[in-house]
């Protein structure tokens, strides 16, 4: 009998040794990312690590709590200095700005509530620092972050990570399929945040123990007026705070100071019924507030979209998928209906509430682990 000559791949799915296989590592600073470094090169890969400065480094020394601070910096060089292989900062301060920092301020300006983090992802990390890889030559481009790269029959699909909790499918729904042919994620599997933690002991990491980020890297204490206000001065004029039903309750200093579904700080106390905002009328700078009920939402208009499923998205009248439309709720049935613009028409089939425009609408296989792709919220009611 004639054996068959199979060869076998490498851990990230290369015909070669890992000592020939460039990996360029995305290196934030903090636990996750530094272990994929640590873990790739303990198994032999040729690993280059690359932080990226998105912002001033000043304000970033003395900021804790947020992703790619200038403390940051400094310990993703110390594990590349105590595993021994290269590391460079990039400069990506006026990208970030442009991409990201300019379309945020603009976006609350606009009465929506943007989520800057998928922004980041999908047009600094995913775009150009992946490009930046491939001039490095790199076969690949790893990320810490908690999502999994599995083999499906028509090319590699994105999955929800191995833990819940972790799961960052929600902020990476943007990825296309020619970035996640590029890209790995050598900790999605883990069963647990402790796991991370322990591989960080094992390669005796000195970041093991150091928190996670919480914040927006370039917003301080979550004051998104202030720093709304620092972009775009003057920006934030008064208006009317209105109940739906048309009563005025109050004035406020700017629509900047309001999400919808923002309970505390409506300054509009002494009511006998809780209020909530419930939507943002940014060309008569109205506050509409109301009861809860009203924050329910039956159908979202979702732009931008992406697709990552294996057959085409506007091939269907209509798909039948999960749905996640907050990073903090899970996904839930939704009827979700393309439409000839290239955006879709989602139908969720019990009401969410606090549903807004700028938040991501992520579509999930309803049978199994696959991210399919979403798009952007324009409106919902």
């Amino acid at each position: 009998m004639e054996s068959k000559n199979i060869k076998k791949l490498n851990s990230l799915g290369f015909d070669k040794a890992p000592s020939d296989t460039r990996v360029v590592v995305a290196m934030s600073g903090g636990v996750d990312s530094s272990v994929v470094a640590a873990k790739l090169v303990s198994e032999g890969y040729d690993v280059v690590g690359v932080t990226l400065q998105l912002y001033d480094h000043g304000a970033a020394l003395a900021k804790k709590g947020a992703c790619c601070a200038g403390i940051d910096i400094h310990d993703a060089r110390r594990v590349a200095e105590s595993m021994n292989f290269p590391h460079y900062v990039l400069d990506y301060e006026n990208i970030f700005r442009e991409t990201v920092i300019d379309e945020f301020a603009d976006s609350y300006l606009g009465g929506a509530t943007p989520v800057p983090c998928i922004r980041c992802n999908e047009r600094v990390k995913f775009k150009d620092l992946l490009e930046t890889a491939k001039d490095l030559d790199a076969d690949c481009m790893a990320t810490g972050h908690y999502i999994q790269r599995k083999h499906g029959e028509k090319g590699p699909e994105l999955h929800c990570a191995a833990d819940p909790k972790r799961d960052q499918s929600y902020f990476l729904f943007p990825t296309t399929r020619e970035q996640l042919n590029f890209l790995r994620f050598p900790i999605g599997h883990l069963k647990s945040k402790d796991e991370t933690r322990a591989l960080a002991k094992k390669f005796d990491l000195s970041i093991s123990d150091k928190p996670d980020s919480q914040d927006i890297c370039f917003v301080p204490n979550g004051d998104y007026a202030a720093v709304i206000e620092k972009l775009r001065p003057g920006a934030a004029e008064p208006g009317e705070i209105v109940h739906a039903d048309g009563r005025i309750l109050g004035e406020h200093a700017g629509i900047i100071n309001f999400t919808v579904g923002q309970r505390r700080g409506l300054g509009v106390g002494g009511l006998n019924e809780p209020l909530y905002v419930v939507s943002l009328n940014v060309e008569d700078r109205k506050v509409v507030v109301g009861p809860r009920e009203l924050l329910k939402a039956h159908t979202i208009k979702v732009s931008e979209i992406n697709w990552l499923g294996d057959q085409n998205f506007f091939s269907k009248k209509q798909w039948n998928m999960k749905v996640k439309v907050r990073s903090t709720r899970p996904p839930q049935d939704a009827v979700v209906r393309p439409n000839s613009s290239g955006s879709a028409e989602v139908e969720l089939i019990e009401p969410e509430q606090g549903v807004a425009a700028g938040q991501a609408c992520v579509f999930y296989d309803e049978n199994c682990s696959r991210v399919l792709g979403g798009g952007w919220i324009k409106n919902a009611g």
